[in-house]
């Protein structure tokens, strides 16, 4: 994944940072936390489905469900940091590992995701550039709202009281999305993707539909499946939801498009564990490949930083991120623009 920041000049804001950075050694490699984080994720994974087959054709296995979710998006959490090359040195390497989380673990086709997730972080917020911001059932601009048609139009007013049940949707979206990327004809070859993600859904399903009834099955799917997507949602809906969206072709230079498209999630050690280091949103941005462990140190040596450079930072707690980006859908959907804006 190409996420390094662009080689700047060494008088330019960005340099002085960088050089700060680098001198506090917070780009440095973690691979002792991250083999401890991967261990431990192994064996969560390891018990919750050990779980689900020792309690068999039950309701009880409803609980193993929420816990899968749960287990699915820490291992993407691993997946989304192999990506930014995070954990080891070897391309590769994280190459495979992030095969191993992404297409095996949960179905996720790894390679589809990094060319998404690489567009976003060249573009954040930008409108027609960042994948994040085209998803056809909510309007993040105005142009889009005006744009999608009447009906679209109707349901984008209503779109704050739907944005968090959508959310239970994405799970699925990504698994379908992962599965027409790899069939796509002309995309590039990726047999190890495709074999991998096949092997997990014969595994997954294989394993369901063997041990429980199917009614028991499809209940367990939906929630597990519905509980992944909202938590994975939950995890990355506060990072730029409702900030600055930049218009397309904009030049703004690379430390204010990451700093200014960007919001933090103030919190503690339960918040860092919880998001997947997400919440240190600015910072990753700006760093990509800095370990997740080393983000509350470069925090706040970003933020003064900022301070001293008049650059806004925005920094707020969990919930008030969530209504800041629902505030934002309500008036993008209650305010359209007018169709061929």
């Amino acid at each position: 994944m190409s996420t390094a920041p662009p080689q700047a000049g060494s008088g330019s804001p960005y340099a002085h940072l960088l050089h700060q950075i680098r001198g506090a050694g917070l780009l440095e490699r973690r691979t002792g936390y991250y083999i401890w984080k991967i261990a431990i994720t192994g064996l969560l994974f390891a018990a919750g489905w050990t779980a689900f087959a020792l309690i068999g054709d039950s309701w009880w296995v409803l609980i193993v469900a929420g816990f899968l979710a749960f287990v699915f998006t820490q291992l993407g959490f691993l997946g989304h940091d192999a990506g930014h090359k995070q954990i080891f040195a070897s391309r590769r390497a994280n190459y495979v590992l992030g095969l191993l989380h992404g297409n095996l673990a949960i179905g996720l086709s790894y390679g589809w995701w990094v060319d998404k997730h690489n567009r976003h972080h060249a573009h954040p917020n930008t409108d027609g550039a960042d994948p994040d911001l085209e998803i056809g059932a909510l309007a993040f601009t105005s142009r889009q709202a005006g744009n999608r048609g009447r009906m679209a139009a109707f349901a984008y007013r209503y779109q704050a009281f739907f944005f968090f049940p959508l959310l239970l949707l994405e799970g699925l979206s990504l698994h379908v999305n992962s599965v027409r990327a790899l069939l796509r004809p002309g995309g590039r070859p990726r047999a190890w993707e495709s074999v991998l993600l096949a092997s997990h859904v014969v595994g997954y399903l294989g394993a369901v539909f063997l041990i429980l009834s199917p009614v028991r099955a499809v209940v367990f799917i939906l929630v597990q499946q519905g509980l992944f997507g909202l938590y994975l949602g939950c995890s990355f809906a506060p990072n730029h939801k409702g900030m600055v969206i930049l218009a397309a072709g904009d030049r703004t230079d690379f430390l204010r498009r990451q700093v200014l498209t960007s919001r933090n999630v103030r919190g503690h050690w339960l918040t860092d564990f919880m998001l997947g280091g997400l919440n240190y949103q600015i910072e990753h941005h700006l760093f990509p490949s800095m370990p997740r462990s080393n983000l509350r140190r470069a925090q706040t040596i970003v933020e003064s930083f900022c301070r001293r450079h008049g650059l806004t930072y925005c920094q707020t707690g969990l919930f008030e991120s969530y209504a800041q980006a629902l505030r934002h859908l309500h008036a993008v959907g209650r305010t359209p623009c007018p169709a061929g804006a």
